[in-house]
Parts: structure tokens; C-alpha cells; sequence
């Protein structure tokens, strides 16, 4: 596939070295997390697989990276002034702990049928929430009024060049600790992690095949993929509610174009088989749509015999009586 290119007019896209940029920002604020191997999971598949754990991440996901490296780098007017985000729960998670730490105020629009767990945890890092009505309501729209009216800086949960570049460090960690791999699966929503999981896998993994994974009600980025355009549709319904977006962004779809191999589907049903298997094997709760990549090579949606797969398990906010539903 052709490298990728901003058209004329487009925003910027990242690269490499703004991951390896965003590295040193983050170190000494986000974990380091750690990469899980298990035996079971080998047998199988009959694959080697690395699970890099983003569900232990500080605020519970991989998304206090680009929320993190994005706020740091405002003019410090602009960060006084505070951030505007939109986002279904762990966006939000991020932005709220991040603008905390770095002395920013933070609002961020809330679908109403967010996890109550998520909206909570918002609120308790000091974040203001703003609700708005998934079916009938553009996000977008309401996040850029609110940055017009207050003066705010609008950071969105994928389609910004420091959030691709921060979440690209999870994948730059995963291969600094293995080495090169022979495929990486991200989870999939907006394109933000799969991007810059695929700037850093091939940097660091020339080799590696990247694929996205994402919910089977919610296959934008596949069509996108397939159609060569970004594709747009009505709001999906899945237990995967870190992945309910309608189309993948300006600066995360040339990306994904350009360096991923291919985006798969997996059902909801998997889902929490797969959620079952992390909890009962390897003791770690993992939210629906941190399993969406895991899913895929549990269960062969992707072919994985004799690789080394790299596994970035994106979040672990579910709600307890949620899960306890999934597992009953």
C-alpha cells in the first residue's frame, strides 16, 4: 500500500517520530503496562501471543496517552482557558485525569446511555459532564459549539494528530519488550490506536501485518477500507460501547489505508466469551471493547497459527453488575 499522505488542505498526519516523541512526554505519567503471555491461549490458537494490558493503564484504558500528549502541548493560555471532548466514556476518563494533572479545566459531552461507571469516574477526576442522546444528537457538533462559546480547545477522542501519536505508544512499549512481531490486532473505533499502532509496528516491526478489529454492528472501518473512503453509518448498537463511532477520522483513515492489512468483525457473543476467558484464565477484567482484538484471535477470525501476535487488550471499564452479566 502507498505510504500515507495528507491531501492538500487536510490536517497533519503523524509519524513515527511523533510516537517516539510522545514516548518520552508520557514516561513517569502513564504505566508501563504489562505484557501477558498464557499458556492456554497458545495451545489454542497454536500462535505465541503477547497481550499488552491497556485495561491496567491509569484510568483504566489506553486513552489517557493521547489525551495526555495532546493537553501537554497546548500554549499554556489555551490550557488555562481548558479542553472540550466528546466521548462514550474512556476519551472522556482520559481527558478529565489528564487536563487534572496538567492544571486544565475539562468539559466532556456524554452520551446518556454512557456506563455509569465511566460517567462517575469522569466526574471524580473533576471533569464537567454534559450529556447528550446517542441516536438523535451530533456529538461533534455540540463539542465544537461548546469550544466556540467558552473559549476551549476541542480535543477529539481519535481524529488529532497528538492523540494518534500518543495512543501509538502502547505498540511502541509491546515491540520494545518482544521484539519484532509477526501480526499486531488493535481494537477499533474511531482509528485513533490502530493508527498509531501501525506508525510504530512499522518503524519498529517492518514486517509485522497490523489488522483492526472492531464490533459487527459497528463495520465502518471496514467498508472504509474496502471502498478505499470513509464510510459513514447510523449509530451502532453493540456491547462494545468504547467502539460505537459512525465513521473512521480525517487523519486516522489515511493512515489505516496506507500500513493496515486488513479490518475484521466480531460478534457480541464473542465478546463475552472472551471477557470469560480473561477472567477465569488469566484474572483480569477486561471491558467488551478491550476483547475485540483478543476475540479475533481466540476465535480465528484472523489466521494466527505458528505467529508471534501481538494483542493490545485497549480497556478494562466495565461496570461490576455488568460483568457479572456477561459471566452468569
Amino acid at each position: 500500500m502507498p505510504a500515507a499522505e495528507a491531501q492538500p488542505g487536510a490536517p497533519r498526519l503523524p509519524t513515527y517520530d511523533d510516537v517516539a516523541a510522545a514516548a518520552k512526554r508520557l514516561a513517569g505519567v502513564t504505566h508501563r503496562t504489562p505484557v501477558l503471555t498464557s499458556r492456554t491461549a497458545n495451545a489454542r490458537t497454536g500462535a505465541t501471543l503477547f497481550f499488552k494490558c491497556e485495561n491496567l493503564q491509569h484510568s483504566g484504558s489506553f486513552k489517557l496517552r493521547g489525551a495526555y500528549n495532546a493537553i501537554a502541548q497546548l500554549p499554556d493560555e489555551a490550557r488555562r482557558r481548558g479542553v472540550v471532548a466528546f466521548s462514550s466514556g474512556n476519551h472522556a476518563q482520559a481527558i478529565a485525569y489528564a487536563a487534572k494533572l496538567l492544571g486544565a479545566p475539562a468539559a466532556i459531552v456524554m452520551p446518556h446511555d454512557a456506563p455509569a461507571m465511566k460517567i462517575a469516574a469522569t466526574r471524580g477526576y473533576g471533569g464537567e459532564v454534559l450529556f447528550y442522546d446517542r441516536p438523535t444528537e451530533d456529538r461533534e457538533a455540540i463539542g465544537r459549539r461548546l469550544a466556540a462559546e467558552r473559549g476551549l480547545t476541542l480535543i477529539p477522542p481519535y481524529d488529532h494528530p497528538d492523540v494518534i501519536a500518543g495512543q501509538g505508544t502502547a505498540a511502541l512499549e509491546l515491540f520494545k519488550e518482544t521484539g519484532p512481531l509477526d501480526l499486531l490486532l488493535i481494537p477499533l473505533g474511531g482509528g485513533g490506536l490502530l493508527a498509531g499502532s501501525a506508525l510504530a509496528a512499522k518503524a519498529l516491526s517492518p514486517g509485522c501485518r497490523v489488522f483492526g478489529v472492531e464490533p459487527e454492528a459497528g463495520d465502518d472501518g471496514r467498508r472504509s477500507l474496502r471502498q478505499g473512503r470513509i464510510v459513514r453509518i447510523p449509530a451502532p448498537r453493540s456491547i462494545a460501547d468504547g467502539a460505537l463511532t459512525t465513521h473512521l477520522g480525517e487523519c486516522t483513515f489515511p493512515i489505516i489505508r496506507a500500513e493496515v492489512a486488513d479490518i475484521v468483525t466480531v460478534s457480541d457473543a464473542l465478546l463475552v466469551e472472551t471477557m470469560r476467558f480473561f477472567a477465569e484464565r488469566m484474572k483480569i477484567v477486561v471491558e467488551p471493547t478491550g476483547c475485540l482484538a483478543a476475540a479475533a484471535a481466540l476465535n480465528g477470525t484472523v489466521p494466527i497459527a505458528g505467529r508471534r501476535v501481538g494483542i493490545v487488550l485497549s480497556g478494562g471499564n466495565v461496570d461490576p453488575a455488568a460483568l457479572a452479566g456477561y459471566l452468569a
